[in-house]
């Protein structure tokens, strides 16, 4: 590895045909850090992971994981590496143990260690006392526990997790990314995937992939300042759905809108022009405006903001 880099990226590309699944992308990974990897369904976020996992030969460019080139050394990637796909992937049929004793087997890992291994994940996933269930017979929480266990038995030193949370209540969430927490205190470099904006606030680093190209990267932090110029107001109100479509209609004083369960954000050059034209516009349409004031922007407000630039800017190719 170079440095305190796990991962190195450079000008990653992969084309089917005339099709660029990813376009010319270029990001580092630092040791024992938890990097966010986001974008929407499409934008080529499972691609890179494939390459980078050693299982998709690059078009052009390339990276380094873990030190190893992932076009001429694959095979010492895959051995570095744990990987945990969105969909449950263990035999169901099959103990906890015995999942495990398989994929110790999978992985190599010498006999006289194997017990050692086993002991550990077991205990980070809080699974004792439940070794000889199966994983059918496991809520969601702990089935997503299991499949992290599986994946880091090997003691790698890069764990790709892809969407894991998916599917299971807050409660299981926040205990599944105090596991996350839990091994990158002890130097392993998380690289995860989610939908979750608020897990996304806990990441050192992210990045944003959108039709193909890395379109932000940064902190969580650095995203809010460095990419949003304007005022975000958030407004709370009755009727926000009427709301939405009354203020999507203005321009000039509102740039973006968007709603956040009961409340509206609108993205706004001038917030002082913008406050009193909104509560003139939705008050004149009988929509109680119970209040209007000026917020941090989340990263939701940021990747909204992305996306509308990034699409005017596609709209204005020729």
């Amino acid at each position: 590895m170079s440095g305190e880099n796990a991962i190195e990226v450079r000008n990653l590309t992969k084309r089917f045909g005339t099709f660029a699944a990813v376009d010319d992308v270029s990001f580092t990974v630092k040791q024992g850090e938890i990097f966010g990897f986001l974008g929407p369904n499409g934008s080529g976020k499972s691609t890179v992971i494939r390459m980078l996992c050693g299982l998709l030969e690059p078009t052009s460019g390339g990276a380094t994981v873990a030190g190893f080139d992932i076009a001429k050394r694959p095979d010492d990637v895959k051995r570095n590496i744990g990987y945990m796909s969105q969909k449950f992937a263990l035999y169901e049929d099959l103990t906890i143990e015995q999942n495990l004793d398989f994929f110790a087997g999978i992985y190599q890992i010498p006999p006289k260690k194997i017990a050692e291994r086993k002991a550990f994940v077991i205990e980070a996933a809080t699974l004792k006392g439940l070794e000889k269930r199966t994983p059918k017979e496991l809520p969601g929480g702990l089935r997503q526990r299991l499949a992290l266990a599986t994946a880091i038995l090997h003691e790698p030193k890069i764990v790709f997790l892809d969407e894991p949370t998916g599917g299971v209540d807050p409660i299981s969430r926040r205990n599944f990314w105090d596991l996350i927490y839990r091994l990158s205190e002890q130097g392993i470099t998380v690289f995860v995937t989610t939908h979750f904006l608020d897990e996304a606030e806990h990441c050192a680093n992210i990045a944003f992939l959108y039709f193909a190209k890395l379109i932000a990267f940064g902190t969580p932090k650095s995203l809010k300042t460095d990419y949003m110029q304007n005022t975000i107001l958030e407004i709370e109100l009755t009727r926000a759905a009427d709301a939405l479509t009354l203020l999507s209609n203005e321009h000039g004083w509102i740039e973006e809108t968007s709603i956040f369960g009961n409340n509206i954000h609108i993205n706004v050059p001038d917030a002082a022009l913008a406050t009193e034209k909104a509560r003139t516009l939705l008050e004149a349409n009988q929509i109680e405006v119970k209040r209007i004031e000026k917020i941090e922007p989340s990263l939701e407000d940021i990747f909204i903001h992305l996306i509308e630039l990034e699409n005017k800017h596609r709209e204005q190719k020729p």
